[in-house]
């Protein structure tokens, strides 16, 4: 990573190399407990904590499995340690998968965790030679590379290094003689499907058709596999330059160096010559064979090209300036394909994936975009707070859970599900945290910081977070991107870094300035002074309680929104409240403290045959169980209930309905509103 001109990118320097550790952490001690990040903030914490537990939870318990030998075909396993695999209704590990989740976070949190999960999507050639498996498509071989030397760069173990860059060099030697899905020297570029797009939804017609005649999966298509596409060359170029990187770090001949550092600058020339647009001021997203460009927008295009530094300044602020991002988030593709309107999105087109939303987030925090940053990182903390955790796919306008339509087998236009639960979705997430706010930046000496710390966040403080045999309590204060001050331990540290071979418990306090000011949600308070800076409000910068959404609520126990019924208000409802531990939570944002009451009225749905119940709780706390008759035969109509009396203490009070044990649930909410008592 370049270094960044007042920007706040600085090395750490401590007298005689490592600081003084009280204690020391061997490579084999039993995992430490997670980490913790604290908001000073409430609103902060409620967004952005609470959507970081999840994450940490989803990574590091869901979908951490046990060791399988079906998964060992390059013998380099650790039997004793688990595997990642790709989420709810993907019980595999799957090599692009594996390589983002790594790459994202699963490095950092659990090394040994990672670096099993990606030995378990490398298999050996007839010869015995390693090579990174090909699950369905070239890219799920190539982006593995950049997966395994950010493993080295986070956890230095020189071991994993010889094997990944003989598994690196193996696999780019397989792609660059593939007569499928590989080099055009006409163009000096990779064919195939993008690196993201394996649906057929996620390409324009031509190469597509408007019924998706051929397939719904992309690479049968002859269009797109003898088209080359933006994403997949830059993860090609990305895996060049850390091949080049891995050799020199190894001590390889100088001319096997130069090589890869050749074919890696020979690629981003011709990337930039046949995908950038100087008209739309954005990357192409395709070039067909026949030398047809097609100007649409591809989110991960756009943001490896920031990220692997394949644009220069001046595209790099063109690319910030005009990339085009949907209510909800960077789309995948983008604008609609004429066979998919609002109405019926693609899963690939015009929708939104959590895996874009952090790639995007992750470029903007290095191009020090605090604004873009701060609301991409929002939006992907609401998805995964108002919808019980972090889901595969989100419609792009009302950020309800929606798998897009797509082909499926003879069906055309099939209406896909949505799968929760789904890893890189949430390591997207920690890798906002990590790398965004708190500026994480890995090197084989050792850890740097660039925060990116937006107004109206508060301070933050990161307990617990492990990196090699230290144990980091990293504190930011102020606000922006630019550092005034350092201390380690509690003493100045006027430029400082975390040497590699620093062990023990330290603590890191970063205080920031600089700040962007303005008003990102538009509610007419400056962010500075906004208590609730990235969500519209009246009540210092809060929604109001006289009338919150239920869709904006934070909800647990598979709680999610939806918009298969008609008669409800905003942008969705919930349902999913049909499961013992079901939940959903309103912050009734007050401007005193002293306790007091209030009437707590709910519009919901019950079409069952019978009243239902609910238990209503107040900052956690029991208070008594509540009923909900039925309103009428349809779900489709709605209908109120107000519950009197319900003692308020301090000044956000948390309003809780859950399905709780005695209780019969199975209704749908619309929306809550508050009426407090006056003194």
């Amino acid at each position: 990573m370049r270094k960044r001109v007042g920007s706040g990118f600085f090395a750490v320097v401590v007298a005689g190399g490592v600081i003084a550790a009280p204690w020391s952490t061997s490579p084999a001690a039993a995992s430490p407990p997670p980490p913790q990040l604290e908001f000073a903030n409430p609103a902060s914490q409620a967004l952005f904590g609470t959507a970081y537990r999840e994450a940490l939870d989803n990574l590091l318990r869901t979908n951490t499995i046990g060791y399988d030998p079906k998964y060992d075909k390059s013998g380099l396993l650790d039997p004793a340690t688990g595997i990642v695999r790709a989420g709810g209704g993907y019980d595999q590990p799957w090599t692009r998968d594996a390589s983002i989740n790594s790459w994202n976070a699963t490095s950092l949190l659990a090394p040994a965790l990672a670096e099993n999960t990606l030995w378990a999507v490398v298999d050996k050639d007839a010869g015995g030679a390693l090579r990174v498996q090909q699950d369905d498509q070239q890219w799920d071989q190539v982006v593995w590379a950049t997966a395994a030397w950010h493993h080295y760069l986070v956890t230095g173990d020189g071991g994993f290094l010889e094997n990944a860059y003989r598994a690196t060099v193996n696999t780019l030697a397989l792609r660059e003689h593939a007569t499928t899905a590989g080099f055009n020297a006409k163009y000096g570029l990779f064919t195939g499907p993008s690196f993201f797009n394996d649906g057929i939804a996620g390409y324009p017609a031509p190469p597509a058709d408007a019924t998706e005649s051929v397939s719904t999966g992309s690479a049968p298509w002859p269009g797109v596999a003898s088209g080359m596409y933006l994403s997949t060359n830059e993860v090609y170029y990305s895996a060049y330059v850390n091949a080049a990187n891995m050799a020199e770090k190894l001590g390889r001949p100088g001319a096997e160096i130069a090589g890869y550092r050749t074919k890696a600058n020979a690629l981003k020339t011709a990337i930039n010559q046949h995908f950038w647009n100087a008209n739309t001021g954005l990357y192409d997203y395709q070039l067909l064979a026949d030398g047809t460009r097609g100007a649409y927008q591809e989110g991960t295009g756009l943001a490896f090209a920031l990220l692997f530094g394949i644009a220069n300044p001046a595209q790099a602020r063109s690319i910030r300036a005009h990339a085009q991002e949907m209510p909800w988030g960077m789309p995948d593709t983008f604008p609609n394909w004429d066979r998919y309107p609002d109405a019926q999105l693609g899963r690939h087109n015009a929708i939104v994936w959590p895996l874009v939303q952090g790639l995007w987030a992750k470029a903007l925090a290095g191009q020090g975009d605090q604004s873009a940053f701060a609301a991409e990182t929002a939006r992907l903390a609401k998805l995964a707070d108002d919808n019980s955790g972090f889901w595969e796919i989100y419609n792009g306008h009302t950020g309800v859970v929606d798998g897009g339509y797509q082909r499926l087998g003879d069906t055309v236009k099939f209406h896909w599900g949505s799968e929760p639960d789904q890893t890189w979705s949430a390591t997207a997430f920690l890798d906002m945290v990590h790398t965004g706010l708190f500026g994480l930046r890995f090197t084989d000496r050792g850890l740097t910081f660039a925060p990116d710390l937006p107004a109206g966040w508060g301070d933050v403080t990161l307990r617990n977070l492990s990196y090699r045999t230290a144990n980091l309590t990293i504190a930011l204060r102020g606000a922006g991107t630019k550092v005034s001050s350092v201390t380690i331990d509690g003493r100045p540290a006027p430029g400082a870094a975390v040497p590699a071979t620093l062990s023990g418990s330290h603590t890191i306090a970063i205080t920031l300035t600089g700040a962007i000011t303005g008003d990102r949600d538009g509610d007419q308070v400056p962010d500075a002074a906004d208590r609730c800076a990235d969500t519209a409000g009246t009540v210092g910068g809060y929604p109001a309680p006289g009338h919150l959404e239920a869709e904006d609520a934070v909800n647990t126990g598979g709680v999610k929104t939806n918009v298969n019924h008609t008669g409800y208000s905003g942008r969705a409802f919930l349902d999913g409240l049909w499961s013992p531990g079901a939940a959903s939570s309103f912050t009734l944002h007050r401007t005193a403290e002293a306790p007091t009451s209030g009437a707590i009225t709910v519009r919901y749905a019950n079409a069952n045959s019978d009243t239902r119940t609910m238990t209503l709780s107040v900052d956690g706390h029991p208070l008594r169980q509540v009923s909900f008759p039925k309103v009428s035969d349809s779900w489709d109509a709605w209908g109120t209930v107000t519950f009197a009396d319900v003692p308020l203490g301090g000044r956000d009070p948390v309003v809780t309905l859950s399905y709780a044990p005695g209780d019969t649930g199975s209704i749908n909410l619309d929306w809550v509103a508050a009426t407090l008592a006056t003194r």
